[in-house]
């Protein structure tokens, strides 16, 4: 993605750092890229080599610096790992001289703001948010879903958007007609995506484990049925590929073997399963039915999207076979996309700390009206 030099706002030409730490960060932010650059800002980008990062950013042609990667589920490892990234990046992008910083969670890129004396934006949609002592970054960015009693005590100034993480930048989505050809599923059969848990995270709990095989084996010899599996990492995959080789031989499992696009899975899929947050909402975003099987701590957002009946939590083994339930859908309809404010919101905030303008004084952006599809 090009770098522009033009200046076509009030704004002074401002450099933005943006750092890509983990794979749902890739599609999140492209938005956000193409906003600050029509805006006439420059962007610098990083990425960690993590998850599908890189093959992600190959995917939608993005050009960014990669600096570190995953180091492994041991807490200890994580930390070493932090302080080795966060001194790469300082490295990396110190003599670029970028006026913020902005990035959705990732503790290298806050610490190494601060290193450098970079006001720091951190975007969020969790409130389970660890605190980065003496390391806070200037703003935090929550939906307004998330209660303000939550994060009070997170130590930086708070602002908010509406809508969810997601209304960022599923309108950008265009079914692909073609999808499920390329990925050897037959326009009959019932599709069902599944996101297996994040066992190298530092809030995986087994539970979601029990529940990801109990799906697998119930579904997974069903006529008609076939499932795409979406690991997170090669190792998983290895891991998946032995423990399922007889589904994965008999075509009842399929895992690509190339990079798609995240959204277009979803809308190809008829309903959705995953142990991570990001692919729940995404699918609840686009009006797809869908099953968390996630058994860590639940923030405010799904709790709010299972409310509205638009997330169904799976919390036992027996929630898999009474709630889970096979339906299929017309996914040959063209998506609706609707006016989300949320990415409007997020780039009036960048753009008053751009002009060294208080973002809290900013009005808030009208929530729009919540649109229920029946699929």
């Amino acid at each position: 993605m090009a770098n522009s030099s033009n200046n076509k706002g009030s704004t002074k030409l401002k450099k933005v750092w943006i750092d890509l730490d983990n794979s749902p960060h890739v599609p999140f932010f492209l938005p956000i890229i193409k906003s600050l650059e029509k805006s006439g800002h420059q962007v610098i980008l990083s990425a960690r080599d993590s998850y599908q990062v890189c093959e992600l950013l190959e995917f939608y042609g993005v050009k960014a610096q990669v600096v570190g990667k995953h180091y492994g589920k041991h807490k200890i490892f994580k930390v070493l790992g932090t302080i080795l990234r966060t001194l790469q990046l300082v490295r990396s992008v110190w003599s670029q001289k970028p006026d913020i910083s902005v990035c959705h969670g990732s503790r290298a890129c806050v610490i190494a703001s601060h290193l450098m004396g970079v006001k720091s934006v951190v975007l969020g949609d969790y409130e389970f948010t660890s605190k980065l002592k003496p390391f806070e970054p200037n703003w935090y960015v929550f939906p307004e879903i998330v209660p303000d009693e939550t994060i009070s005590s997170l130590g930086a100034r708070i602002l908010k958007y509406p809508g969810i993480k997601e209304d960022v930048y599923v309108s950008n989505l265009r079914p692909d007609r073609g999808l499920r050809t390329r990925l050897g599923v037959d326009k009959n059969d019932l599709l069902i995506t599944v996101r297996p848990p994040a066992t190298e995270a530092h809030y995986h709990n087994s539970e979601s484990e029990a529940l990801f095989a109990a799906a697998l084996r119930n579904f997974s010899g069903k006529p008609g049925v076939k499932i795409l599996l979406l690991p997170r990492n090669k190792r998983q995959e290895l891991e998946l590929q032995e423990t399922w080789r007889k589904e994965i031989a008999s075509r009842h499992i399929l895992i690509p073997n190339h990079v798609e696009d995240g959204l277009n899975i979803i809308w190809n899929s008829d309903l959705v399963i995953s142990g991570g947050g990001t692919m729940t909402r995404e699918a609840a975003a686009l009006g797809v039915p869908v099953y968390s099987i996630f058994r860590g701590k639940t923030g405010a957002v799904d709790h709010y999207l299972s409310e509205k009946g638009r997330l169904i939590m799976l919390e036992t083994v027996d929630d898999v076979h009474s709630k889970l339930v096979l339906v299929r859908r017309n996914t040959q309809t063209d998506f609706l996309s609707e006016d989300r404010p949320a990415l409007k919101t997020i780039m009036s905030y960048l753009e008053a700390i751009l002009g060294s303008k208080d973002p809290s004084t900013i009005p808030p952006t009208p929530a729009a009206g919540e649109v229920v599809r029946t699929l």
